[in-house]
């Protein structure tokens, strides 16, 4: 298959990558379309993929056409290349917040993939959300789910309003996941733990933990009360945790999230 990305920032690159360390596309069948002529350059030279600035031309011979750019960058993108889809060619949007209506619209074009992947795909352990338009032909989901697996899990929805709530738990989770090891990192140096120590700790314990998880076929409520012996030392951090009602900070941190990905998308 012919892939077209247009944007080569971060989670661009991180589908490059995944794209061609499975074999997905052959490196001549790769091109990626941005303004910045310097990205490019080093793009073609560390990948060797092929590059151009006039999306409109890195559009034309692609199969598939991965929009990879950020939301406010869209209705700009969509001045350039609105009109300029062929019969058969797929978009594949990961622009946050912005619906499959207002794609198709700025397009002028029926057939949208809309995915939310997260920052771990660019280690192939990522998450994504993804749906189609009902112009999306069998064989164009098949090889979507082909990109956006090879980045790590995918998971299809037919409703498009869980993209945005997906968005707030899993597009935006990592961040939030990476403040708790922060503060973590913190607290163990202030009771007195070397630095490099308390890191190597939170690193282990978190990916650990996760892994466990995911192994395991108990919910994570059952999880954590195996790990919580009465009067014990986690059964007294996890009473200061709930006094400080963390629950709901997370709760609060996931709304506020969601609301802006539905104002991103007007």
């Amino acid at each position: 298959m012919k892939i077209a990305f247009i944007g080569g920032g971060n989670m661009g690159q991180a589908m490059l990558s995944a794209i061609i360390n499975q074999g997905l596309a052959a490196l001549g069948d790769i091109t990626v379309g941005d303004k910045n002529s310097a990205l490019l350059k080093q793009l073609k030279a560390d990948l060797g993929v092929n590059t151009g600035e006039d999306n409109r031309e890195v559009i034309a011979g692609g199969d598939i056409i991965v929009l990879a750019i950020k939301p406010q960058t869209l209705d700009e993108v969509a001045a350039e290349i609105g009109g300029c889809f062929k019969p058969g060619q797929l978009a594949l949007s990961i622009i946050a917040g912005k619906p499959v209506a207002a794609l198709q619209q700025g397009l002028k074009h029926d057939a949208i993939v809309r995915a939310m992947p997260n920052t771990p795909a660019q280690i192939s352990l990522g998450t994504t959300v993804w749906t189609a338009s009902q112009a999306v032909s069998d064989g164009q989901k098949a090889a979507a789910g082909a990109i956006l697996g090879a980045m790590g899990q995918q998971i299809y929805v037919a409703d498009e309003g869980l993209i945005d709530m997906a968005t707030a738990v899993s597009g935006s989770g990592p961040a939030y996941v990476f403040l708790f090891m922060e503060c973590l990192v913190s607290a163990g140096i202030e009771i007195g733990l070397p630095a490099e120590t308390a890191r190597q700790l939170v690193l282990g314990t978190v990916t650990g933990a996760a892994e466990y998880a995911r192994r395991s076929d108990k919910e994570l409520a059952q999880l954590r009360q195996m790990v919580t012996s009465p009067g014990g030392t986690t059964a007294e951090a996890l009473k200061s945790l709930d006094g400080d009602d963390f629950p709901e900070i997370i709760k609060r941190a996931v709304d506020a999230a969601y609301r802006r990905a539905q104002e991103l998308g007007g």
